[in-house]
């Protein structure tokens, strides 16, 4: 997935010039006696009165964000209509610290502007406020208008509707159907103040103090709390985001599977970090729900355990080697192979042409003898620099441990950065031209993406292929709150090339060797039910063995309250074949406020 740090601070930094700038387009301003805020929001997500100026436009304030560089406050008509698509709030962009507090009569006068968060071209929805407003106090300490109940009952079961392909699949100029569609009735509520009850934890508080949570507990629930995404047409409807309008010192550090007791609420916004927002001026109590990391079995003599953890951008400055080493020897039992994704050169994001990252490496492997395991070894090639993709300067690569007391590499010289590996017959068998070795890395598939690391391993004299991946992330598709419906996933054109390239290289081992244990494993950034893992496995080249698990078990990664597959292992027939087979998720990171990487890792073990 794309770092959420990196454009998260991106859009603190122009977030004001985007209040300005980052508009629909607008019709000529033009005066508008006064009218009522529902008048304003209109029946569609773009209000009637975009561009025109409106005077004395009555509401209590519900919410005041005094904060950051979107400052402004919500007000709310004491007077609704009897049109349910129609919202009763809306935000007053004021820029500076809003004179005004909760509880407030105020009227508005100012300026409708449609603006999108994170910039047009990102596709989101568009936020109706009153922007340059003056603003005139009538009175104090009034009740603020009951907050709207939001729960299981009351979102719809479907997400959304098609986008009109006249305007690009835009759903802007649809009348509004909150009784039909989820998107529609949050926008319905657009600005309004609304309440959720005890409802549960599905995404862990994030470093920006904000989590999710679900107000439909059953909806594919997982076995730990969670919500799982099992295909493009279930997008789990009872999810919303939670921020605080408050100090966040005091926001609760929650993991999955918690509860915020009691009733949350405050204005509904909308953002481009998730969408449809409860940014809420009251915050049930945290109650735990005891979540405990999860330790895999160990391997069986006989048996071969492989691996595979990103390790989320891990260089030397770190302070997280003792937790991952942790984590390998205690939690995944000290796997044979581990196929390691986003280790880092030896300094990091500095980029100054640096490209090992020996001691990246010997900092892990070291931290791992120190926790009681295995003295690993390991092979990587070093990237060209700048060319793989990733925090600029960092030059993430993916890198093999191995124990040697279990396992052995077999190494061929000749492989680097450029050299593709090839695949010959030797005494019948299939053997790598060079070990390790990239995959075809002149391939544009790979433009300013990781390439494959290819090995040859032996266990108990049975030679085993290992192919660790790095696919390319999600960054750059429409989120699933977009106004484009269906929604666009252009990263996907990347990542169908990359593993094309990657299932005619197991091809070439398959077909020089028809039982070849192969395993293509790693960080692939695509769903196990995707059109990559469709392509990845071919014509029964390969198969993705996190589908043995439950479908409440198939998960690697929490987004947004959606439990989802990235990371897989997949195996070719020989392997697949093996009734012992055995496929653990591990889940150590995602569901936790302090996940040390935002992936789990995934461990495969079976008898070659």
């Amino acid at each position: 997935m794309p770092s959420k740090s990196s454009a998260r601070l991106a859009a603190l930094t122009v977030a004001a010039v985007c209040s300005a700038a980052s508009t629909v387009a607008l019709t000529s301003p033009a005066h508008a006696d006064s009218v009522r805020i529902h008048d304003i929001q209109g029946s569609t997500r773009t209000s009637p009165y975009a561009g025109r100026q409106v005077t004395d436009v009555a509401g209590i304030v519900t919410g005041v964000r005094a904060y950051g560089s979107s400052r402004g406050f919500w007000i709310e008509d004491q007077t609704p209509d009897d049109n349910p698509a129609t919202s009763e709030g809306v935000f007053v962009f004021t820029s500076s610290v809003p004179k005004v507090a909760v509880g407030d009569s105020v009227t508005v006068t100012g300026t409708v502007s449609e603006f999108v968060p994170g910039g047009a071209a990102g596709g989101n929805q568009s936020v109706t406020e009153i922007t340059k407003p003056t603003v005139t106090v009538l009175s104090s300490g009034n009740a603020v208008p009951a907050a709207k109940v939001v729960d299981a009952r009351s979102v719809p079961a479907a997400y959304t509707p098609a986008g009109d392909p006249a305007a690009g699949n835009s759903v802007n100029g649809l009348t509004l159907n909150p009784a039909k569609y989820a998107l529609d009735y949050y926008e319905s509520l657009e600005g309004m103040n609304v309440r959720v009850a005890d409802v549960r934890v599905v995404t862990a508080t994030d470093p920006y103090t904000e989590l999710w949570v679900t107000v439909k507990p059953r909806e594919n629930a997982s076995r730990r709390g969670g919500t799982v995404y099992g295909s493009y047409d279930s997008q789990n409807t009872g999810r919303l985001q939670i921020q605080s309008l408050g100090a966040t010192a005091d926001f609760p550090k929650a993991n999955v599977g918690d509860t915020l007791t009691g009733t949350t609420a405050g204005p509904l916004d909308y953002n481009q970090f998730g969408g449809y927002t409860l940014v809420a001026n009251e915050i049930g109590a945290l109650r735990s729900a005891g979540l405990e990391r999860e330790t895999t079995q160990k391997q069986r003599r006989g048996e071969l355990a492989v691996a595979t953890y990103n390790v989320e951008n891990l260089d030397p400055s770190d302070a997280t080697f003792e937790e991952h080493a942790s984590a390998i020897v205690n939690n995944l039992k000290s796997p044979d192979i581990v196929s390691l994704e986003e280790i880092q050169d030896n300094n990091g994001a500095t980029n100054d042409g640096t490209v090992a990252a020996d001691q990246t490496v010997r900092k892990l492997i070291d931290a791992i003898v120190a926790a009681g395991g295995p003295a690993y070894e390991w092979r990587s090639i070093d990237p060209v620099d700048g060319a793989d993709g990733g925090e600029p300067g960092g030059n993430i690569r993916q890198v093999f441990l191995f124990n040697p007391e279990r396992v052995s590499f077999t190494d061929r010289a000749g492989g680097d950065s450029t050299t593709a590996v090839g695949v010959t017959k030797v005494r019948g068998k299939a053997q790598l031209t060079v070990s390790p070795g990239r995959i075809d890395p002149a391939n544009t598939a790979w433009k300013a993406s990781r390439k494959p690391l290819a090995g040859e391993f032996v266990f108990r004299g049975r030679t085993v292929f290992v192919i660790a991946n790095h696919l390319n992330s999600k960054g750059g598709d429409q989120g699933l709150t977009s106004q484009y419906q269906p929604v666009a996933r252009s990263s996907e054109t990347q990542r169908h090339l990359q593993a094309t390239a990657v299932n005619t290289f197991v091809k070439q081992i398959l077909d020089t060797q028809k039982n070849a244990d192969v395993i293509a494993l790693g960080d692939i950034n695509d769903f196990e039910f995707s059109d990559t893992a469709r392509i990845l496995e071919g014509d029964g080249e390969l198969w993705s063995a996190i589908k043995s698990l439950p479908r409440s078990e198939r998960y690697t990664y929490d987004y947004q309250g959606n439990q989802q597959v990235l990371d897989q292992i997949l195996v070719s027939p020989s392997i697949r074949r093996d009734c012992g087979l055995e496929y653990d998720s591990v889940h150590i990171n995602s569901e936790f406020n302090d996940q040390i990487s935002d992936h789990d890792p995934q461990v495969l073990r079976f008898e070659p």
